[in-house]
C-alpha cells in the first residue's frame, strides 16, 4: 500500500476511533453491590454506585407485614427457590423506596446486588436482563416511581421482561417496583365503555385488560398506607432518637411533630423523618452544640 495512502487512513482511523464511544467496563459485583442502568450509544451500560445511607430495616417502623413479605420472598430467591417479582405502591413518602434500599443494605451480604433503572430507560431493558443471564450473582432490579402514560410505549418491553418473552426473565433476576398507583396504566372513563356482561359473569374491555395485565405480572402485591398518628409519632421518636438522642423526645417534640403533619397535609415515614431532621437540628443549634 502506497505510504501516504496508508497514513492517510492511519490519520482517518484516529479520528474515527475519537468520536465511537467507548466500551463500558463490566462492574466488579464482587466488590459493588449496586450500580444504575444509564442510557449508551451502544444500548445502555451498569455504573456502581455506593449505597445511599445505611439505613436498615429495622430502622423501618409501622410497615412490619411489607417488610416481612419482601424479606422473605428475596431470601427465598437470594437461595434459588421460587420468587415473585414485586410491586410495592401506595402514598407518597410511606416507605416504599427505602425498604428496598434497607433491604440492599440488609442481604448484600447474603449476595443480593440491586441495579435502578430510570423509567425512562425501561426500552432497553430486556439487553439489561440479557447481560445479568450468565452472571453467577442474584439481582434485583428496581424502578422508581414507575408509571405510565396512555401513549406510553415503555411498559410493553417491562411487560415482555416480567412473562411476556418466550424465554422469560433469567431465575438470576427479580423485578422490583414502586409506584403511587396500583395499575401502572391510568384509568379513563372511556376504560369502561367496552365493559360488558356475559351471563352472570363481567367481561372487561381491551383498555381495561391491558391496564390489569402488568400489573398482574408482579406476583407480590404489596400496599402501603398513611400512618396512624399514634404509629407516626412511633416513627418520629424512633428518628429523633437516631439522628439526636433520646433525651430529644419530649412532650413539646410530641406536639411538634403532630403541628408538623399537620401542615404537611398527611403522616408519613417521610414526614416523620423530616420532622426528626429539624426537631434536632434546631435544637442543637440553639444549645450550640454540632
Amino acid at each position: 500500500m502506497d505510504a501516504e495512502l496508508s497514513q492517510r487512513l492511519t490519520h482517518l482511523l484516529d479520528h474515527i476511533d475519537h468520536w465511537l464511544p467507548t466500551v463500558p467496563t463490566p462492574v466488579d459485583w464482587a466488590t459493588h453491590v449496586a450500580a444504575i442502568w444509564q442510557r449508551h450509544p451502544l444500548g445502555g451500560r451498569l455504573v456502581p454506585v455506593p449505597p445511599r445511607d445505611t439505613m436498615m430495616l429495622d430502622d423501618l417502623l409501622g410497615i412490619e407485614r411489607q417488610k416481612l413479605a419482601l424479606v422473605d420472598n428475596t431470601r427465598a430467591f437470594l437461595q434459588g427457590l421460587p420468587a415473585n417479582h414485586a410491586l410495592l405502591w401506595g402514598s407518597r413518602g410511606s416507605g416504599k423506596s427505602s425498604v428496598i434500599r434497607a433491604l440492599l443494605n440488609s442481604l448484600a451480604n447474603d449476595g443480593l446486588r440491586l441495579i435502578q433503572v430510570d423509567r425512562h430507560d425501561l426500552s432497553s431493558l430486556p439487553m439489561l436482563v440479557e447481560q445479568l443471564r450468565d452472571t453467577p450473582h442474584r439481582f434485583v432490579v428496581y424502578c422508581d416511581d414507575l408509571s405510565f402514560e396512555g401513549n406510553d410505549d415503555a411498559y410493553k418491553a417491562l411487560k415482555s421482561v416480567l412473562d411476556g418473552a418466550l424465554t422469560g426473565p433469567p431465575e438470576n433476576v427479580l423485578l422490583y417496583a414502586t409506584s403511587n398507583r396500583r395499575h401502572l396504566l391510568p384509568e379513563s372513563m372511556d376504560d369502561n365503555s367496552g365493559t360488558r356482561l356475559v351471563g352472570e359473569e363481567l367481561h372487561h374491555g381491551d383498555a381495561v385488560e391491558e391496564r390489569i395485565s402488568l400489573s398482574d405480572r408482579f406476583g407480590l402485591w404489596l400496599g402501603f398506607h398513611p400512618f396512624s398518628q399514634a404509629t407516626y409519632l412511633e416513627v418520629c421518636e424512633h428518628w429523633v432518637a437516631r439522628i439526636g438522642d433520646k433525651q430529644d423526645w419530649s412532650d413539646a417534640a410530641r406536639a411538634e411533630a403532630v403541628r408538623f403533619a399537620t401542615l404537611r397535609g398527611g403522616r408519613s415515614g417521610r414526614t416523620a423523618w423530616q420532622f426528626a431532621a429539624q426537631w434536632v437540628g434546631r435544637k442543637r443549634l440553639h444549645e450550640g452544640v454540632t
